[in-house]
């Protein structure tokens, strides 16, 4: 049997505006990105809202945490500064709501077009015929290649400590003279199987 909540507004099951709100907040603070606009979060935050609502159990678990949380220390999450609203979610960051806002935003969150373009990233090339003829280092965000060669001298690292054969080992030539076949010398080129062989 269920009991209700000390507090009503802890047995609702929809989200009210403000609910709504204190969610976008909680993905800027723990995604913070300033020259990203309000739009990818208010986004993200319908996404997640939409998701919870596919399961009543995380429906119920999110609007009661973003009550909860909004109810801690007495003060209102959205007049918090920064540095203490991310303390406030550090201090909830165990609980399973908060693990299920913060799944859901890394894997979609990143994936808006209005974030790609903040970050540089065109999308996929396949559909635009590559990035080779595009401009694929076209980022300035990136340093300047070097285009001239270097002046260092160029470090030897041979010999190889181990001797590399020139030919096939003496036993597989002696297999081979016994069947008369011929040794293979490259396995990774004509048929699979190698006449004269022998399993071990």
């Amino acid at each position: 049997m269920a009991y209700p909540a000390k507090y009503s507004t802890l047995n609702e099951l929809q989200l009210t505006e403000e609910a709504r709100q204190i969610l976008v907040r909680i993905i800027r603070v723990a995604f913070p990105h300033p020259k990203i606009p309000d739009g990818p979060y208010e986004r993200m935050a319908d996404k997640i809202i939409t998701e919870s609502n596919e399961s009543t159990w995380f429906r119920v678990a999110l609007t009661q945490g973003l009550l909860a949380l909004n109810r801690q220390g007495g003060e209102n999450f959205l007049d918090l500064p920064d540095d203490r609203a991310l303390a406030a979610l550090q201090r909830i960051a165990d609980l399973e709501f908060f693990g299920f806002i913060r799944r859901t935003t890394v894997l979609n969150f990143y994936d808006d077009p209005e974030v790609w373009d903040v970050f540089g990233y065109e999308g996929e090339s396949f559909s635009k015929g590559g990035y080779l003829h595009r401009g694929f280092d076209d980022l300035d965000w990136l340093p300047n290649p070097r285009i001239e060669e270097s002046d260092e001298p160029l470090v030897e690292i041979g010999p190889l400590g181990y001797h590399i054969a020139q030919q096939a080992p003496q036993r597989v030539q002696d297999s081979a003279e016994s069947t008369g076949e011929e040794p293979v010398d490259d396995l990774f080129k004509g048929q699979d199987k190698v006449g004269g062989a022998q399993s071990i």
